[in-house]
Parts: structure tokens; C-alpha cells; sequence
């Protein structure tokens, strides 16, 4: 945790566990959390927060922090396994993200398609969960749909593998019914409820997973559409003849081009996104460390996990698929996305920033 996440946090828990007071808004605590919201200038132009209308949006938040903690704190413990709920990150990221997207889903008279690009565990499911247990208790109703959910049937992609055994793994492009995906958000844009949005049980064959029945959505007021490539274009394959690592032999290059001609197959799914949120890490080598940490804790629960050779040859699969600093950094550069926030080593954002504005600018 940064200095001022430590000092931010250290003021909103003073001022969630005392009774709602509009003194508070004069108080040397409130004007700290003014100064620190204002000296973190990339996060306030993501949010459009300008020294003009700073204080009107910092007492709305407060408001929404004091009225909503409690719950979102029981729900964090209770479903996420916290200790408890990151009172920096609600106030610098939840609440002000959530209050944008529904600012953005007045101007529509259907459901808002919002994006989530987040590579092995940054966060993009859990911030999923989090933003949704918020608009439902801002009396919003959301959808959740995981690339995950697009995966081609157990049977298809055991034909798949048979005519391709370097597709070991679900997961990358060329694994999912793009226009089974397609066919969804398509109905969520034209406002066609209900939905009948496909669900995929990963225990299913013993761990390679298959279709498991769909579910009804009947209401959504924004639709969030997450997955560790969702988002991600082709790029152009000369750039494979100086790959970085893992992706080092002519096989590997083979493989990490053939990949890539498969993105332009998920183009139109893309399309249908109103938004794009990508969450990244400070190095994407973290996520190796990261995919042990959630393996060690599996088998300290009695469950079942991979090897730690078998991590680093799951991971570096993945990175040899589509390579981080080949496919995510040019996004960001080339401002191809609305939000993006670098995650530390400890699951926390440490960086909030618009790369269409950093772009612009």
C-alpha cells in the first residue's frame, strides 16, 4: 500500500465508523480528502473530476461510502474471503466508477456493455462481483457474462485439440463460440429481454469443463462482459520475428502468429462493447506468482491444484498465446481503451488513469 493509499484509508475509517454529519464537510479530514483526490490528476480526468466540482462529488461519494459500507463490507468478508473491505479502493475506484456508469447508462435506452480486459489474477472477476453488489444496492440491476462462458463444448474442443494439439488448454482465441457471444450482447443492444445468457462449469470431465445450462436474465441495466483477452486486436505478425520470452523458437512463433490471425474472428464481438476497462499488472510476471499463491491456497484448503512446474508451464502457455507487451501495452499506448488500472503486487490499483485522454494529451 502507497503512502497515500495508507493516509486515505486512515481518514475514511474515521469517517465511516462515526454517525453521518454534514460538519464532517468542514472538518481538516474532508479538505484531506479533497487535496488527495485532486493531487492524483490522472484518476480525476478518468472520472471527470475537476477542482470546480470537486467538493459537490466528494460529498456525493461520501455519502454513498457511509450508506453502502456496511453491506459491501459483510459482502466482502462473506463472499470474497477479506477480512475486510479495502476502504482506499471503494472510495478511489468502486463508488467513483459505478456513479460513471450509471451517468452513462442514462444516456441509453438499453443495457450499457462495459468490458473488462484483465489478464491472471488482476481482479477483473472480483471487481465484477463488487460492482455489481453495488448497483444492485443503488437499486440497479447487472449481468455478468465471463469469456469463459463462450467456450466451445467439451466435444467440439476435443475435435478442436485433435486437429490442433498445441491447443493443450481452453483459453486462448480460437477456443470460444464468438457467435454465440455475439448473438448475446446483440440482444442485450436491441434490448430483446429475456436473455438467455450461456453459463460454462469449468468441473465438468474432470476439470475440462463443459456448457452447463444457461441462465434468464429478465432485467439489466448494464451488462459486464469480462475475460483475460476481451477487447484484444491482431497485430501485425512481423512483429513475432523479435518476440520477448517464452515466445523463443520458430514453433513458439508459429504458434503466437496463428493466434493472433484468430483475433480477427472475435473483432465483431468486440464491437458490440459501449466500453473497455483493462486492468493490468505493474509486470505481468506477477500473475506466475500470483497463479502459485491461489494454487498453494487450494491445496491448504484440501483441494486439488497443479504442480508448481505445471503453473509455470500453464502460465507461460498463456503468455506464448497472446504476450502481454506485445498485445496490452500498445492498447493502452494506442488509447484503445476508456479505463485502465495497473494493479500492484498486493491486488491493490496503484495507477487510474484514461488512456484516451493520456493519447489525446
Amino acid at each position: 500500500m502507497t503512502h497515500a493509499h495508507a493516509a486515505l484509508e486512515s481518514v475514511l475509517h474515521q469517517w465511516v465508523n462515526q454517525p453521518a454529519s454534514r460538519e464532517f464537510f468542514q472538518t481538516p479530514d474532508f479538505h484531506r480528502l479533497l487535496d488527495l483526490e485532486l493531487a492524483a490528476e490522472p484518476t480525476c480526468r478518468a472520472f471527470g473530476i475537476t477542482p470546480e466540482n470537486a467538493v459537490a462529488a466528494l460529498q456525493r461519494r461520501s455519502h454513498l461510502l457511509q450508506t453502502l459500507y456496511p453491506a459491501l463490507n459483510t459482502f466482502c468478508c462473506d463472499h470474497l474471503g477479506w477480512s475486510t473491505c479495502p476502504l482506499a479502493t471503494l472510495w478511489t475506484l468502486w463508488l467513483p466508477l459505478v456513479l460513471q456508469l450509471q451517468q452513462l447508462r442514462t444516456h441509453l435506452n438499453r443495457p450499457l456493455i462495459q468490458g473488462i480486459l484483465g489478464g491472471q489474477g488482476t481482479g477483473k472477476s472480483t471487481l465484477v462481483a463488487i460492482l455489481a453488489f453495488i448497483l444492485h444496492q443503488l437499486g440497479c440491476s447487472a449481468c455478468c457474462l465471463s469469456l469463459d462462458d463462450l467456450y466451445k463444448t467439451y466435444a467440439e474442443r476435443q475435435q478442436l485439440q485433435q486437429s490442433d494439439p498445441r491447443l493443450r488448454w481452453r483459453g486462448p482465441p480460437g477456443t470460444h463460440d464468438v457467435q454465440l457471444g455475439w448473438q448475446v450482447l446483440q440482444q442485450f443492444r436491441a434490448n430483446r429481454l429475456p436473455v438467455w445468457v450461456p453459463r460454462f462449469d469449468k468441473s465438468a470431465y474432470d476439470g475440462l469443463g463443459d456448457r452447463n445450462t444457461p441462465e434468464q436474465v429478465t432485467q439489466a441495466d448494464i451488462v459486464f462482459f469480462e475475460g483475460w483477452f476481451v477487447g484484444v486486436r491482431p497485430i501485425a505478425p512481423e512483429i513475432f520475428d523479435t518476440a520477448p520470452a517464452p515466445i523463443v523458437t520458430a514453433a513458439d512463433r508459429a504458434f503466437a502468429r496463428d493466434i493472433n490471425a484468430k483475433l480477427y474472428e472475435y473483432l465483431p464481438l468486440w464491437k458490440q462493447l459501449d466500453r473497455l476497462i483493462v486492468l493490468y499488472p505493474q509486470d505481468y510476471r506477477i500473475s506466475q506468482q500470483w497463479r502459485l499463491q491461489a494454487e498453494q491456497q487450494m491445496k491448504a484448503a484440501g483441494r486439488s491444484g497443479m504442480s508448481d512446474d505445471e503453473i509455470y508451464q500453464f502460465v507461460e502457455y498463456f503468455w506464448r498465446s497472446l504476450h502481454p507487451d506485445l498485445f496490452i501495452q500498445p492498447m493502452l499506448h494506442l488509447g484503445h481503451a476508456d479505463l485502465a488500472i495497473e494493479v500492484g503486487i498486493d491486488h491493490s490499483p496503484r495507477l487510474i488513469y484514461s488512456p484516451q485522454q493520456k493519447t489525446a494529451a
